[in-house]
């Protein structure tokens, strides 16, 4: 595999509008990101992923964007972005912005042009169809919930929105709406971006001309999931985006890729691929239900297991996935993963470790790295999040109690991730000197970085260490390049994998429950590089595995493993 920049980089995505505000007013800025570099040095990520902070009227926080060249007042001024370039440069740091270009805003100048006449050069900027009648041209439920589909006023024309109805889609079978988005990256590029992380590009794709499918639910709709399962020829637009812009730039770039078939992953990320890397989305869809959130799972650690373990096979010989616990698309990882009654700072680390050395690039979301939790909604009232209401009443339909709503919702809401950054226990969590936009999750007073920081054994402090030993130059070889290697995979609650490099073998093996167990190892241990205890039992081969403990180690193979 030709080596790149960014193999052995650690990445951490910041949520601007929830990270830190400078300015008083109770929104994230980027003069916060700029004042908390420091911070983000110490942990020791290198490459920094915004969420999108372009002008935008934010009725999807941002993934609605109304100026792809401008910062939206909210988050600062363009000085602002390029002096955070500037400064995130000079430590060793790259900023990746999120590039939104399968929809833009119905407040983007295009499709303002648009609907002043639909069957004009603006027009074909966008799919618009006529009605069949009276109702849409076809009956694609969007994302958000309710028709894929807004009739323009004063017409019998249609838009398409895959997403929220402020969110029409770019027709990318345009040859000219896709030199407007290529000059647009370049002059991105051109500013210094290391890359760009992807927005729900699967979508750019449609099947055409547009056709009913055959309904899911009782709304006579069907999700847009099921058009891009016949959807063709994506390949050619990607490459071509590639080709006009990445490429010439060396730029990292990660596409949030749903559903890519295991034959097609090669063309999405590997050697040659339309991206660096695409991000492992498998454990994030245990459990998951295409009812709604009402009827989802609990997540199994044998799931989880096995669903990483076969992420991790699809993507050997291919390139480098992306690997993430959460995002500011799902709730808090420790959550998802972890039962209630388990959470503790000892599972944290253990979960930490488990996905952290897995091979691929590590994601790290804001707050992650300190445990931070799902927060607390006392009503549907409290709710930011536009696709939580529409799961909310999703969960009425289907015969939910408002209590049981509720309920289900917090767990699943996406404003779980986007409370604010937890910096102390003082006013606001540090977070701002107003009041902030998103209430503050109360668990603050007890996990916060400042607290974190100061000590030792802090969750804090174990994200640190997990970047020091993968970035270590004794350990750097196995860790970023080495084969994935299950272990004891039929083994019950616990969760083993080796890191088998040309000179060493790393070992992260992790009791994936509260009670304690004896593992015998197929493996010999030369040194304890990690753990979330303070000593390892050990009686020969045997581990005595206390709970959720999680230990690293370097290790002599035995015969039955050398051949694999």
């Amino acid at each position: 595999m030709q080596k790149k920049w960014w193999h052995d980089k650690i990445a951490y995505q910041i949520y601007p509008k929830s990270f830190y505000d400078a300015d008083g007013d109770g929104i994230g800025d980027l003069r916060g990101i700029i004042n908390k570099l420091d911070y983000l040095q110490e942990l020791g990520v290198d490459i920094l992923w915004l969420s999108p902070i372009f002008c935008s009227p934010l009725a999807d926080q941002g993934y609605d964007i109304s100026d792809y060249y401008n910062i939206d007042p909210r988050f600062g001024t363009m000085d602002d972005m390029e002096e955070l370039i500037a400064r995130a440069r000079e430590k060793n740091m790259y900023i990746l912005m999120d590039l939104v270009v399968n929809h833009c805003s119905d407040e983007h100048i295009w499709f303002k042009e648009a609907l002043k006449d639909p069957d004009g050069r603006y027009g074909k900027y966008f799919y618009i169809e006529e009605g069949k009648d009276g109702k849409p041209p076809c009956n694609w439920r969007s994302y958000f919930g309710g028709s894929a589909w807004e009739i323009i006023p004063g017409t019998d024309k249609y838009y398409f929105h895959a997403f929220h109805k402020k969110q029409p889609d770019l027709n990318w079978e345009n040859p000219e709406v896709r030199q407007e988005i290529y000059k647009m990256i370049n002059w991105w590029l051109n500013k210094g971006l290391g890359g760009f992380r992807i927005d729900a590009i699967i979508n750019i794709k449609k099947v055409l001309p547009f056709k009913d499918y055959k309904p899911d639910r009782e709304d006579g709709m069907v999700s847009i999931k099921t058009m891009l399962k016949e959807a063709e020829g994506i390949g050619e637009f990607l490459s071509e985006m590639k080709r006009e812009t990445f490429e010439k730039y060396d730029a990292f770039t990660v596409g949030e890729v749903f559903d890519a078939k295991e034959e097609e992953m090669p063309l999405f990320f590997g050697e040659d691929g339309y991206f660096s890397s695409i991000f492992e989305f498998g454990p994030a869809l245990i459990g998951k239900s295409a009812n709604g959130w009402y009827d989802c799972q609990e997540v199994t650690t044998k799931e989880y297991k096995a669903t990483c373990f076969r992420s991790q096979e699809k993507a050997d010989k291919v390139g480098f996935m992306s690997n993430i616990i959460e995002n500011h698309d799902e709730p808090r990882g420790v959550n998802e993963f972890i039962s209630e009654e388990d959470l503790s700072e000892t599972s944290k680390k253990l979960l930490a470790a488990i996905y952290f050395l897995q091979k691929g690039i590590p994601f790290i979301y804001q707050g992650q790295e300190l445990g931070m939790e799902n927060t607390v909604f006392h009503s549907i009232e409290e709710v930011d999040d536009i696709s939580t209401k529409d799961e909310y009443q999703i969960a009425l339909d289907a015969g939910c109690s408002k209590e049981e709503a509720l309920r289900i919702v917090s767990k699943y809401s996406r404003d779980n991730a986007r409370t604010p950054f937890q910096w102390n226990d003082g006013i606001n969590a540090g977070f701002s000197e107003g009041k902030s936009w998103l209430p503050l999750n109360p668990n603050y007073p007890s996990i916060n970085a400042k607290e974190q920081m100061g000590r030792e054994d802090s969750v804090f402090h174990f994200y640190r260490k997990l970047i020091e030993l993968r970035k270590e130059e004794e350990y750097k070889e196995v860790l970023v390049y080495g084969k994935f290697v299950p272990v004891l995979p039929e083994k019950e609650n616990f969760m083993a994998y080796l890191r088998k490099g040309q000179e060493k073998t790393i070992l992260v093996a992790a009791n994936f429950q509260r009670e304690c167990a004896a593992i015998k190892l197929p493996v010999r241990c030369k040194k304890i590089l990690l753990n979330n205890y303070e000593d390892v039992k050990r009686e020969g081969s045997t581990v005595i595995f206390d709970g959720y403990q999680v230990v690293v180690m370097e290790v002599e193979q035995l015969a039955e493993l050398v051949k694999q």
